[in-house]
């Protein structure tokens, strides 16, 4: 049965500074090697035939970081793509999120961060994000499960919520209150009878 696992980058250094990071693009923090090494190791057994990742390094690296480590990858394909990035966000990529609340009240800046449809200052909104990633994901990822493809994505917290909604049917009322962790695999088994994933 074809596998497809979804994992968020480790941590960003931005993560770590708690700044809005979106579309900048910014690498992995010392703890985030190691999570992406520790993802590593714990998929080291499955043998990935294809990898999606986003434009963004960090999503990059931890798939690099976590093929380096597979006993039967290696040479597997990787696609990157822009439309797995990291939701943009806009005027506060880069900003303090701690600060910015204090400037723009806590309220406001949880409804930019975790509202479905509400877009920050000059950025996007879950669904926005959504509207690039559910594409990419019918017309590239699912096309490899069919194929009988274990698959690898490396992308990032709100491209990920937006595909994960998509596979499990999550309304847009629930999907703003999960958490997807960095550097912490999610998995799926693709059933070809009845053309669904189900989380495992």
């Amino acid at each position: 049965m074809p596998k497809l696992v979804l994992i968020r980058h480790g941590q960003s250094v931005w993560n770590a500074e708690n700044r809005f990071t979106g579309w900048t693009d910014v690498d992995l923090s010392e703890k985030g090697v190691l999570e992406a090494e520790a993802a590593g190791d714990s998929l080291a057994e499955i043998r990935f035939d294809v990898v999606h990742t986003s434009g963004l390094r960090r999503a990059q690296r931890t798939a690099e970081i976590i093929i380096g480590r597979n006993t039967h990858s290696s040479g597997v394909p990787v696609f990157r793509d822009e439309r797995l990035n990291e939701r943009h966000y806009g005027d506060l990529q880069g900003l303090n999120k701690a600060e910015t609340a204090e400037i723009h009240g806590a309220d406001q800046v949880h409804i930019w961060r975790r509202s479905f449809d509400v877009p920050p200052p000059g950025g996007e909104s879950l669904k926005m994000n959504a509207e690039r990633t559910i594409p990419y994901f019918e017309e590239e990822i699912l096309p490899d499960l069919e194929k009988g493809k274990n698959v690898l994505v490396s992308a990032h917290g709100n491209s990920l919520r937006s595909i994960v909604m998509h596979i499990e049917s999550i309304s847009p009322e629930d999907i703003v209150s999960l958490e997807i962790a960095t550097g912490t695999p999610r998995f799926y088994d693709y059933e070809p009878d009845s053309k669904k994933l189900v989380i495992r």
